[in-house]
């Protein structure tokens, strides 16, 4: 696989691939490293969140290698994959980060997005919250391969396949007309989070190629490589910028059955990994 935006793969390359392609997020602790909260009990609406990442030394971890611009990223959803937001809180000097969040009712999941000071590479810690109030859980929606957030349309093309390095291109129109001019967001033209579906297993990838390297063009493709650790259902979250505002794409995408193995010495058929379901990302 191809360095992105120059790291390689213990880093941001394919974000939480512990050995491969394991997800990140499923444990609030890590390497010695524990997310806590101040609160794991919310109110809906515009809320405060803090929380301090301790260290193995029992202490707020104050330092920090900063990945994509920012020491820490940090994405919030719901159980029902709704209401995702990435924000960049603010750390004080004692190690306690700040910001907001929009909630609504219901169980959602915090992931900090970390490369602590004397770790080699990042890590994702994630922790459970409820959001006190009635709770009306969506459907998840289904994998049309097109997403409309306002006058801008983004089309997503390719498959994700178990346990393979699979390629998504995602296009930026606007009004019909392909968007030529995106600007940098946390040093790409844009920034992908994957989730799994049931667990919310957390995968971070980024585009192939960086701004300003001569031959990233500012959309209106980016191209990203991921790394799906299973079969099943994923959500995919873009983030991207353009006249200033950042928006965010989201899709549904299915993993696709992975393709025969050709092995001359062997001319039986090879085993298929994961299970076919029949659903490509674009449509």
């Amino acid at each position: 696989m191809r360095n992105h935006s120059g790291h390689d793969q213990t880093g941001h390359g394919v974000h939480g691939a512990h050995g491969g392609a394991q997800p990140g997020g499923l444990s609030v602790s890590e390497n010695g490293y524990t997310l806590e909260l101040d609160s794991t009990i919310l109110t809906a609406g515009v809320q405060p969140v803090s929380f301090t990442v301790i260290g193995p030394d029992g202490r707020a971890a104050t330092e920090f290698i900063p990945e994509h611009e920012k020491e820490l990223h940090f994405i919030a959803v719901r159980r029902d994959m709704a209401g995702f937001q990435h924000v960049h809180p603010i750390r004080d000097d004692e190690g306690t980060w700040s910001t907001e969040l929009v909630l609504e009712p219901g169980d959602w999941r915090f992931f900090a997005d970390i490369h602590p000071a004397g770790h080699n590479g990042t890590m994702t810690l994630g922790v459970d919250v409820a959001v006190a109030g009635d709770y009306d859980p969506r459907p998840l929606p289904e994998a049309t391969g097109i997403a409309q957030i306002g006058e801008y349309t983004v089309a997503l093309d390719g498959e994700l396949v178990p346990e393979e390095a699979s390629e998504l291109t995602l296009t930026v129109s606007r009004n019909g007309q392909p968007v030529t001019d995106l600007q940098p967001y946390l040093a790409a033209y844009g920034h992908l989070v994957a989730l799994r579906v049931g667990d919310l297993g957390y995968l971070h990838v980024h585009p192939e190629g960086e701004p300003g390297d001569g031959t990233t063009a500012p959309g209106p493709e980016i191209a990203f490589v991921a790394v799906a650790p299973s079969a099943g259902t994923y959500r995919l979250y873009l983030d991207f910028q353009h006249n200033d505002v950042v928006r965010t794409a989201e899709f549904t995408v299915r993993t696709t059955a992975t393709p025969p193995r050709e092995d001359a010495s062997a001319p039986a058929a090879p085993e298929h990994r994961g299970h076919h379901h029949g659903h490509h990302a674009h449509h």
